[in-house]
């Protein structure tokens, strides 16, 4: 987790039909995403946290589903980008910024604060009595469990 975040790079470049240098907008310019190992099967888009139950470092180098705790997860990372299927595969998460895709429930509705819900690596609205971090903010509205989302970073 060596990842720098003095300079983000606004621009990329890429060729047109007509091979003519053309400056693109990509989701990648906007977003900070770290690699760490899957402590158990994660699915992209899932929303993960620390794996606790590793020992030492392993703790803060290894990711699996986020879960529900009544009174907040603070543990949560990002969203899943790949899946794992195994335990000691890498994933690479978001931990700040635009993801497409991200598993949340249907019930969400754009602009929604996110924080995480009762099935694991899914996210929901944030209820305001609740203590639980907000983790996110959906973009649009949620169709199928999936919505593009924006990740606040935790750490």
């Amino acid at each position: 987790m060596a990842t720098s975040t003095n300079i983000q790079y606004l621009v990329a470049t890429g060729k047109d039909e007509l091979g003519a240098t053309v400056s693109i907008k990509t989701a990648s310019d906007r977003r900070q995403i770290e690699t760490f190992l899957a402590g158990a099967a994660i699915t992209a888009g899932d929303w993960v946290m620390f794996d606790t139950s590793a020992t030492d470092a392993g703790r803060v180098l290894t990711v699996v589903q986020a879960t529900f705790v009544s009174t907040g997860q603070p543990l949560t990372v990002g969203v899943a980008l790949n899946s794992a299927t195994a335990a000691g595969q890498t994933v690479d998460v978001v931990v700040s910024g635009y993801v497409e895709g991200a598993n949340v429930t249907t019930s969400v509705a754009s602009g929604a604060a996110l924080s995480i819900n009762t099935t694991n690596g899914r996210g929901s609205t944030y209820a305001a009595a609740s203590l639980a971090p907000i983790c996110g903010v959906a973009l649009e509205v949620a169709a199928s469990n999936l919505a593009d989302v924006w990740v606040i970073k935790q750490f």
